[in-house]
């Protein structure tokens, strides 16, 4: 999730841990321990595809958490305001709110490695977009409230509040995720179309309208659907791409990283020359998010690329057309991307 609603989180569980002994100190311990995992952004791993892969890594780890909690707890306690609280309350307060920020980044698309080292698997429930107001307002509302001294004797009951609303929309997520993977299901086989990967994720900032991507030998289907479509509703359309282009260039270790974090849900498009290798689980088609330069060609044929990665932003001032699609099947979300061939539905 975005950093706001993991510092949000992450105060609101610092409160409800420790708020009784240290008052609005826990909001800041929160706030600093809550985004602390989002830090390895700063860390060069080696490479446009490596900073890719290996973000959500050892620092969401829960086991890395669970050895550095007593350690941060430590070093608080060497803090006056801080002494009152016992180490073994204190370290696992951190751990809480660590862990809590792993557990939230593991309900996105992108993938986390809540296990590291003993697996580098990207856990992704994929039932919320990294940004979504629903779920991040109400903690930032009582995050807010707190700070003001005449609710200090309902702040902890406001916090605890807030993260049973923000737990609950998490659960209507999963449940409106299982929905709509339901209703798409039925459709792809109604139309004898066998994914070999499959993912739905939601749309831009709410769990209303889903998009969701079907990959199949030669491209793939990109299907919007709102929890108040009827199955005929779906909007569906075919997009072919150029996998095949990796058999012409050498495997490295790379591409071994995007094909094993994308979870098989990739494209290979040819732009002016360059062998791009997009993630299709984030963005849109013609604006992913996640693109990167994996060979060119040259007049002997394919030749290794820099493996950078390309600057391709979904364009936001159209994102009205999103929530309009949420109540109205007609609205065409295709404008967004580039031109591509209709699949009708049967």
């Amino acid at each position: 999730m975005d950093s706001v609603t993991q510092i949000a989180l992450g105060s609101a569980v610092g409160y409800v841990a420790l708020g009784n002994q240290i008052g609005r100190r826990a909001l800041l311990v929160g706030a600093v321990f809550g985004t602390l995992p989002d830090l390895d952004v700063l860390i060069d791993f080696g490479g446009a595809v490596e900073n890719f892969v290996y973000h959500r890594s050892f620092s969401h780890s829960l086991f890395v958490q669970l050895i550095l909690s007593p350690i941060f707890a430590l070093f608080l306690r060497r803090f006056n305001w801080a002494k009152s609280i016992s180490f073994r309350r204190l370290s696992a307060s951190l751990f809480l709110i660590m862990s809590t920020h792993a557990l939230l980044d593991s309900f996105t698309v992108y993938g986390t490695q809540l296990l590291w080292p003993l697996t580098t698997y990207p856990f992704g429930i994929s039932s919320v977009f990294i940004i979504d107001p629903m779920y991040s307002l109400p903690l930032l509302l009582v995050g807010v409230v707190s700070c003001f001294s005449r609710f200090k004797s309902k702040a902890y009951h406001l916090n605890l509040a807030a993260l049973g609303i923000s737990s609950t929309y998490l659960l209507w997520s999963v449940l409106a995720k299982a929905y709509i993977d339901q209703q798409i299901t039925s459709v792809l086989k109604r139309n004898n179309i066998i994914a070999k990967a499959y993912e739905s994720t939601p749309a831009p900032f709410n769990t209303l309208l889903w998009r969701t991507i079907a990959t199949v030998e030669n491209g793939h289907y990109e299907i919007y659907t709102s929890v108040f479509d009827t199955p005929e509703q779906l909007s569906m359309r075919f997009i072919q791409t150029h996998n095949h282009l990796l058999d012409e260039i050498e495997i490295t270790e790379q591409i071994d990283l995007l094909q094993a974090f994308t979870k098989g849900l990739y494209g290979v498009y040819l732009e002016q020359g360059q062998v791009v290798l997009s993630d299709l689980r984030m963005g849109l088609e013609g604006f992913y998010v996640f693109s990167f330069v994996v060979a060119e060609q040259g007049h002997s044929g394919m030749k290794p690329s820099d493996y950078r990665q390309l600057e391709n932003r979904p364009p936001l001032e159209q994102i009205n057309l999103v929530f309009e699609r949420i109540t109205n099947p007609n609205v065409d979300l295709s404008t967004l991307g580039q031109n591509v061939t209709q699949q009708p539905l049967e």
